[in-house]
Order: structure tokens, then C-alpha cells, then sequence
């Protein structure tokens, strides 16, 4: 927990509770909706190791293996490499020393990509997803106050876009709605953290929304209350969320029939 990158000091992380967090997170996807979940195992030299979401971009039979920002953080694709090795999925790697990418700054919304260049993510990074993904559009985002794009927005819907309501966050969605030539619903949340959450549309089950939980955001749960058409599901994750964590940076979803 000491060791774990954050942009601001701050309290340190409760590990004990931090773990009850995952553990519930963990059996909300597999005990409550019914996916396959691959855990991938600890690694103690590897602080911010339970972030997988920043180390692979998966969509449809593809996964780049990106190369993170921050340099202590590279050793990590390996364990993610060997996992996505046993799915059967078409690996691409990005060797070019010049490029960084991390996952929490890429934004699939189903049609396109919207990639922000932070601190963690460069032009370069961007061009390789957009080579990687060749059927799909890729536009690039300005990140400057927030250490990820998804730190102040994720999809919500299909059509729909989760946004904080910083000037920050205001000011990229302006960007994304300029560069698309889509249209898209937006969700505005009080809280830019809260506005990182995990759409996902399961068969069975239909449009299903995790959220951060009311005791943490309160102004925002009421807002996704308002989506009578979704389960919601509040989780909280106030002890990653110490460590720069959000809902989205614990998993990679991968839309694949169970084998």
C-alpha cells in the first residue's frame, strides 16, 4: 500500500478493508451476474499491480499489451501477457520506447476510441491503438488536471456517456462531442470521480451499471438512480480510490463466449 503510485498525499490505505472492497467487487461479477472472472495473481514487487485495466486494451478478438507511463508499472504486462495468452486472443505488443499508453486513458464507447494524453499516455501510444484497431475511429483528448481520461468519465449505456462536472471534465467532453461524428447522450455527475463506472449489457440480465456507492457520492448516486432501465449496482472502492484507483481500473472486460 506504501508503495502504490498517487498523485496527492493523503490517508493510507486500510489493506484489510481495501480487500473486503475487492472480494465484493470480485463477487458482484461472478456471483451476482454470472461472468467468468480470471484472476491474476499478486505480485509484492508490483504495487499497482491490482490495476490491470491500465496494461491490456481488449475489443472484440484483439488485445494490445500496452506500455505504461510509468516505468515501475511495466513489469506488469507480463502476468496480464500469459493471461490473455490462455483466452486465445490475437496479442499485440507495443515495443516502440518512444510510445506509453495506459488503459485508464482509453475510452471505447462501442463506435469509436477517445484517447486522452495525460501524464501517462502520448501521441505515440495513441497512433499504435489506432493501428491496432484499424476498423474504429481514434481521437485524441487533452487530459491536464486528472491523472486519467476515465478519471472523470466512462460509458454508462450505450449511447451514453458518464461526466463529472469539473470545467475539466466539462471542457474534454467538448472535445470528444467536436471530434465524433456521433451523437451522444451524456450523464453529467456532481462528482468527476464518480462518473468512472462499469456499463455492462449481459444477456440475461440486460443493462447492468456499477457505480460508486451513496455513502461515498451521494449527490451522484442520485443521479444514476434516475436510469430506471439499468440494474444499478453501487460498489464502493474508497481505499483504492486513496492510490488514484476508480471502478474501471480493477478489470479488463472481454466479451467472449464461456469456454
Amino acid at each position: 500500500c506504501r508503495q502504490a503510485l498517487r498523485s496527492v498525499a493523503g490517508p493510507e490505505v486500510d489493506f484489510a478493508r481495501a480487500e473486503r472492497e475487492y472480494q465484493l467487487y470480485v463477487g458482484v461479477l461472478r456471483g451476482k451476474l454470472g461472468l467468468q472472472v480470471l484472476e491474476l495473481p499478486a505480485d509484492e514487487s508490483l504495487p499497482d499491480c491490482v490495476f490491470v485495466e491500465d496494461v491490456a486494451v481488449v475489443c472484440e478478438e484483439t488485445a494490445l499489451l500496452t506500455r505504461p507511463g510509468a516505468p515501475s508499472r511495466r513489469k506488469e504486462v507480463e502476468a496480464m501477457k500469459r493471461a490473455l495468452e490462455s483466452l486465445n486472443l490475437n496479442i499485440v505488443e507495443m515495443v516502440d520506447e518512444n510510445a506509453t499508453l495506459d488503459g485508464g486513458d482509453v475510452l471505447f464507447t462501442g463506435r469509436e476510441f477517445f484517447v486522452g494524453l495525460s501524464r501517462r499516455t502520448n501521441q505515440r501510444g495513441a497512433e499504435i491503438l489506432a493501428d491496432t484497431f484499424k476498423d474504429y475511429a481514434v481521437s485524441t483528448v487533452p487530459v491536464h488536471d486528472s491523472l486519467h481520461l476515465k478519471s472523470f468519465c466512462s460509458m454508462a449505456g450505450p449511447n451514453l456517456i458518464a461526466i463529472g462536472s469539473s470545467e475539466a471534465a466539462q471542457k474534454a467532453l467538448k472535445t470528444m462531442q467536436q471530434m465524433s461524428d456521433h451523437r451522444y447522450d451524456k450523464l453529467t455527475v456532481p462528482d468527476d470521480a464518480a462518473a468512472n463506472c462499469i456499463y455492462l449489457n449481459i444477456p440475461s440480465k440486460g443493462h447492468v451499471l456499477l457505480h460508486r456507492a451513496p455513502e461515498e457520492y451521494p449527490e451522484s448516486a442520485k443521479v444514476f438512480e434516475k436510469l430506471k432501465d439499468h440494474m444499478l449496482i453501487p460498489i464502493a472502492a474508497t481505499e483504492l480510490a486513496k492510490v488514484d484507483g476508480s471502478l474501471t481500473c480493477c478489470s479488463v472486460l472481454i466479451n467472449k463466449a464461456s469456454e
